[in-house]
């Protein structure tokens, strides 16, 4: 048995509406069912989201404010005035800057840019900007990506004789700017279809307004914003992520080659995946860590040699940024630990003085990951006394709605349910702490605490197929609000495992059907390879995706849980190193077991922790038994043994070490020609000398010296011989009697099952005897509770 890391939730099953979409549109019922779940649940829509690339983006005039806004910029060009484009320090940030800056160079205007810092400046438009923007004769300031809330900011550029524009997407407040126009697709009574852009796509939005078509020269850099942000990838914006991503292959833009060069991705197909996890955190770890002009200047540059220079320091930096998430990320769990163990806290917080704040909303998200707890890290400035944090949530725990609970210990904070941001004197921090914990002990329960894994579609491994995984890939690409698509795969027969990888850290295996194969790969997965047993039924959960080698194409299941809901047997009988194999097994799982007394003392075993049982000695409960990792260290001396052992009780799992001497245990069983030739030879010469002339006696036969003793035995238990000090005489006229009558045959025959059986039958064979034997069990438990 082999329990999963996480609660795997169906999203749907399968159902007659997926059979009649898939006959429709002449595809696979498990990839209609995926169409389903994600909303496509008409032949229009379904047809529209597959066939994205054929439908055209949307008027951007739709949307309010566009048409003020255009006129006013075409104004600016025409007086010849001076424009601030005024950005945001983050990917979504820095592309949409300079979406805007290029349109505006294209069609003549006089701009400049301005990208506030995050340390000195915070986030958002700021006073003493609009006021340098003032002393520079700038008298239109456009922001992108922010502005949404920048009340004062607007009041303070009106004051000014600034014309301030907000063009944002973020949700507008209650109460909006006092601003010459302002683009955003989530005001009220906006006309505009779609309304999950991201800043680079409202900025994209505005670019296609000023220059009357579609800016497809502009994707590259708007499809970077896009999915670096994680707004949701449907309709318009996967639109603008299909197209963007293969502008982005192709880009002439130096900035952009020069940074997919140095991230390693270049001439490669380009997946969301790509820009989300290679491309996005470089364009942010530069304002992470201090300013994110670089990044504009990045991506505004028309020349080579900057262009190199300048992605190589967006590399440095962002491997700076790793090492810091690593660091300030281990002090973290050092000190949840070691000040607030995790079994004792339901939510986490961690403050510390210096720790980056540019870093600490990716921290809070590393202790989600490991301890699946609402989280929130902090970092305090000593100056100030004050603390900014970064939280982050699981599923059951509105993260703003209990920060609003608190609010009287905050001086600030904003967000929405899986994560916020906030403000808190540093004399506040432990209170805040304990609230929070409370909270999460009213509203969470034990199950919240174990992650989610949300499935797709179920499937056997019979369905898989290249056709299958070909046409899941018509989803792509896959993000927010369209995730790769998750499978459980239900009854897998494990046909391999095997672990691979420089420190065998990674699982590789083959899940077998009826009918056909799938292989799996989990990557750091290595030590699960330990808690698979081959031939075990196995369910699975993970993304399905071709696998490419030497020219051959093969499906293949990367593996994200996997789950056992049986007893295993692992077949340790030829493990060298068994002992410390099992001293790895957890304590309060494994129970050593022997029939035999002398079998603690031999050498290999003599490592062995407890809890360890002698059946020569002591008798083991069913209930000892149920549940728990059964270790047999060696064999029974008869089989009935075994069966008593397991007659009420069912483990978990089942090792079999099996210790024998098989120089003396399991020496040949003679057959009645051995008798009957060794018989004659003692009739006609009266004596042997056993002593002196066994070996020789064995060696001339083929046999062992122990099967020519044994038969002596035999002789003098039926009175057929004497023997003594090694001579074997024959007895005068001896009584007829039968082989069988023996008991020492029996007895050897006995031995001789048990060899068999547990010694030299193949893994398959032993776990097919003690599947009878537990389920034989598992009926007498059955009816003894009826």
């Amino acid at each position: 048995m082999l329990k999963p890391k996480t609660k795997w939730r169906t999203v749907s099953e399968m159902t007659n509406e997926a059979e009649s979409l898939a006959t429709t549109l002449g595809i696979a019922p498990l990839v209609a069912q995926l169409l389903i779940n994600r909303s496509m649940n008409t032949i229009e829509r379904a047809e529209r989201f597959l066939n994205v690339n054929d439908q055209p983006f949307n008027d951007p005039f739709l949307m309010k404010g566009m048409r003020e806004t255009v006129d006013r910029i075409q104004q600016a060009i025409t007086n010849q005035e001076k424009i601030l484009v005024f950005g945001d320090y983050d990917a979504d940030g820095v592309t949409s800057t300079a979406i805007l800056m290029s349109v505006l160079r294209e069609i003549g205007a006089n701009a400049d840019y301005y990208v506030p810092n995050r340390f000195t400046e915070g986030y958002g438009p700021n006073v003493p900007a609009l006021h340098n923007a003032k002393e520079e004769h700038q008298t239109l300031v456009i922001t992108v990506d922010t502005g949404i809330s920048a009340i004062d900011e607007a009041e303070a550029a009106r004051e000014l004789g600034l014309d301030f524009i907000i063009t944002d997407h973020h949700q507008p407040p209650t109460r909006l700017p006092n601003a010459f126009s302002i683009v955003n697709p989530h005001q009220e009574d906006c006309l505009y279809p779609f309304k999950g852009l991201s800043g680079a796509g409202v900025a994209f939005k505005l670019a296609h307004a000023l220059l009357g078509r579609v800016p497809e020269h502009l994707l590259d850099l708007t499809v970077a914003g896009t999915i670096a942000d994680l707004v949701p990838l449907v309709e318009e914006n996967r639109l603008i992520a299909v197209r963007g991503l293969t502008q982005l292959e192709h880009t002439e833009r130096p900035g952009l080659r020069a940074l997919l060069d140095v991230s390693g991705i270049a001439g490669k197909k380009l997946t969301a995946e790509d820009v989300g996890f290679t491309i996005g955190p470089r364009l942010n770890a530069v304002g992470r860590l201090d300013s994110a002009t670089p990044a504009v200047r990045l991506l505004l540059t028309d020349k080579e040699e900057e262009a190199d220079e300048l992605a190589n320091v967006l590399e440095e930096t962002n491997r700076a940024r790793k090492r810091l998430v690593d660091e300030i990320a281990d002090e973290t769990m050092e000190q949840i630990e070691r000040e607030f163990p995790p079994e004792d806290h339901w939510f986490l917080l961690a403050a510390k003085e210096g720790w980056n704040p540019g870093v600490i909303g990716i921290v809070a998200s590393r202790l989600v990951e490991r301890y699946h707890r609402p989280a929130i890290v902090m970092s305090i400035d000593e100056k100030t006394g004050l603390a900014k944090g970064s939280a982050r949530s699981i599923e059951g725990f509105d993260m703003y709605r209990h920060l609003a609970q608190c609010s009287d210990c905050l001086d600030a904070f904003g967000g929405h349910p899986m994560a916020a941001g906030m403000t808190v004197k540093n004399d506040r921090i432990g209170e805040l702490r304990r609230r929070l914990n409370e909270l999460a002990r009213e509203g969470l329960t034990e199950a919240d605490l174990v992650p989610t894994k949300h499935v797709d579609v179920v499937c056997s491994v019979d369905d898989v197929s290249l056709s299958l995984i070909e046409q899941m890939s018509r989803l792509e690409p896959f993000g927010t609000d369209n995730p790769p698509p998750t499978v459980w795969i239900e009854n897998a027969r494990l046909t391999q495992i095997k672990k691979v990888g420089s420190d065998a850290n990674h699982l590789k295996a083959v899940l077998s059907g009826s009918e056909t194969s799938v292989d799996a790969i989990g990557f750091q997965w290595g030590s699960i390879g330990d808690e698979l047993s081959i031939n075990a039924k196995t369910s699975v959960v993970g993304r399905l995706q071709v696998n490419e080698w030497n020219g051959f194409r093969k499906p293949q299941i990367v593996l994200e849980d996997v789950s056992v809901d049986h007893w295993q047997l692992f077949d340790f009988r030829n493990e060298r190193n068994a002992a410390s194999k099992l001293a790895m097994l957890p304590e309060e799982k494994r129970l050593y077991v022997a029939f035999r007394s002398d079998t603690r003392d031999q050498k290999r075993f003599e490592t062995l922790g407890k809890p360890f049982f002698c059946l020569q000695e002591q008798t083991v409960t069913a209930e000892q038994l149920c549940g728990r990792y059964v270790v047999l260290l060696d064999v029974p001396h008869n089989v009935e043994a075994m069966k008593k052992l397991f007659q009420n009780a069912a483990p978990d799992r089942i090792y079999a070490v099996f210790h024998h001497d098989a120089t003396n245990f399991f020496s040949t069983l003679p057959t009645r020609d051995h008798f009957k030739w060794l018989y004659g030879l003692l009739l006609q010469r009266k004596t042997l000398n056993l002593g002196h002339h066994a070996e020789s006696l064995a060696k001339q036969k083929g046999w062992s010296i122990e099967t020519v003793l044994f038969m002596a035995e035999v002789f003098e238990e039926l009175e057929f011989a004497t023997w003594k000090n090694g001579i074997l005489t024959a007895a005068d006229r001896p009584q007829k009697r039968e082989l069988s009558e023996s008991q020492l045959v029996k007895e050897r025959k006995r031995q001789a099952e048990v060899e068999h059986l547990f010694c030299y039958a193949s893994s398959s064979s032993l776990k097919n005897w003690f599947e009878t034997i537990l389920d034989e069990s598992e009926m007498l438990e059955e009816a003894v509770q009826k």
